[in-house]
C-alpha cells in the first residue's frame, strides 16, 4: 500500500459525493439567483441587499473554517485573522492612499502569512486544544488592536474610510467608483467573491491536494508513513483559510467605512463554524447553505423583538441535534430515498 493509492481511493470517494450535487450546475443556479433573481425582486429594498450582502461575505469567510475542518481541526481564531484584514485594509487606504482593490487582496496576503507564522507550531495540537488555542489567537487579536493606538487608533477605530475607487485596467474602466448610499456595487462583489471562494474550494477539494488534506483528518500518522509532509500541508491548509478571513475582513471595512477592535469578536468565529455546522461538514457549500438559514430565519424571527435571539438560538441547537450532519445530508438522503423509489 502506498501514497498513490491512499490518494487516489480518496478521490474516487469524492468523485462520487461531488457528483450528488452537481456543482458547475449547482453554481450556475446560485450564480442566476443571486446576480439576476434577487436584484430584480428586491432592488428596491437596501435592507434585503444588505442582508444578502453580508450572508455572501460571511459564508466567503466560512470556507476558510470548513478547510480547517477537512483536515481535522476545528478553527476559532477566523475573526482574528478577519479583523487582521480589516486593519491592514482601513491603514493602508486612510493612511498610505492606497487603492482598495490592491488592499483587498494584500489584507488576505498578510493574514495568510501571520496564518503561516502562527500556524507552524500550533497546528501541531488537536482536538479541544487546538480550539483552546484559536480562541486566544482571537481575543489576542482584539488586544493588539487596543494596544497600538498610534497605528490602529485604540478603542476609537479607524473611522470615515473613502468607498473603493475605480478599478481601471490600461485606460479602460473595469470597476466604476462606488457611490455613497448605493448598495447595489458591494451586492454584486459580494456575490463574486463567494462564487469564486466557492469555485476555488471545490477545485480545492477535487485535487490531489485536497484529497491529501482528507487523509490528515483521518489518520496524520499514517499519512506521514506514507511520506506525505503532514506539517507543511496542514500549515497551507490554514494559510488558505485565513486568506479567506483576511479578504472578507477588507470587504466589512470598506462596507462599513469603519473598524473596531470589536468588529471581529469570538462569537463572530463561533457563528462562522456553526454555518459549516448547519450546512453540512460533507459538503463544500455547506458554508453557504448555513449561512443562508442561518441568517434568513433570524430576519425572520425580527418581529419577536427581545425574543429573538432566544428563540433563534433554540432554532439552532434543534437544527444541530436533528441534522447532526447538516440540511444538505438530509436532502442528499431524500434525493437517494427518491430515487430507489423510482427505480423500484
Amino acid at each position: 500500500m502506498n501514497t498513490q493509492h491512499v490518494i487516489s481511493a480518496s478521490e474516487t470517494d469524492f468523485a462520487v459525493r461531488a457528483s450528488t450535487l452537481k456543482p458547475i450546475g449547482l453554481g450556475l443556479v446560485i450564480a442566476a439567483i443571486y446576480f439576476a433573481a434577487v436584484p430584480l425582486v428586491f432592488g428596491g429594498s437596501g435592507y434585503v441587499l444588505n442582508v444578502v450582502t453580508t450572508m455572501a461575505v460571511v459564508s466567503f469567510i466560512s470556507f476558510g473554517v470548513w478547510l480547517t475542518f477537512a483536515i481535522g481541526r476545528i478553527n476559532l481564531a477566523q475573526a482574528g485573522f478577519a479583523l487582521i484584514g480589516a486593519y491592514v485594509t482601513a491603514i493602508l487606504v486612510s493612511q498610505l492612499g492606497l487603492s482598495f482593490w490592491i488592499c483587498l487582496p494584500l489584507s488576505g496576503l498578510v493574514s495568510a502569512l501571520l496564518g503561516g507564522l502562527i500556524g507552524w507550531p500550533v497546528l501541531r495540537l488537536k482536538g479541544v486544544y487546538f480550539a483552546m488555542i484559536t480562541l486566544c489567537i482571537t481575543e489576542a487579536c482584539r488586544l493588539a488592536a487596543l494596544s497600538f493606538p498610534s497605528i490602529t487608533r485604540g478603542a476609537q477605530g479607524i473611522v470615515d474610510l473613502p468607498l473603493p475607487g475605480e478599478l481601471s485596467l490600461f485606460g479602460l474602466v473595469i470597476i466604476p467608483a462606488f457611490e455613497k448610499g448605493a448598495r447595489l456595487p458591494f451586492f454584486y462583489l459580494a456575490g463574486t467573491l463567494m462564487l469564486l471562494g466557492l469555485w476555488f474550494m471545490w477545485m480545492l477539494d477535487t485535487s490531489r491536494v485536497g484529497a491529501v488534506f482528507r487523509s490528515l483528518r483521518q489518520n496524520e500518522d499514517l499519512a506521514s508513513s506514507l511520506g506525505i509532509n503532514v506539517a507543511k500541508y496542514r500549515v497551507v491548509a490554514f494559510m488558505i483559510s485565513c486568506f479567506y478571513a483576511g479578504v472578507g475582513g477588507a470587504f466589512f471595512a470598506a462596507l462599513q467605512q469603519n473598524v473596531y477592535p470589536t468588529s471581529f469578536q469570538v462569537i463572530d468565529s463561533v457563528y462562522f463554524m456553526v454555518y459549516c455546522f448547519v450546512g453540512g461538514l460533507e459538503f463544500v457549500i455547506g458554508p453557504l447553505v448555513g449561512a443562508l438559514a442561518m441568517m434568513l430565519s433570524f430576519e425572520l424571527l425580527h418581529d419577536f423583538q427581545r425574543y429573538q435571539t432566544v428563540i433563534f438560538s433554540g432554532l439552532m441547537i434543534l437544527c444541530i441535534l436533528l441534522m447532526p450532519n447538516g440540511i444538505l445530508s438530509v436532502i442528499r438522503r431524500r434525493s437517494a430515498k427518491t430515487k430507489e423509489a423510482t427505480d423500484a
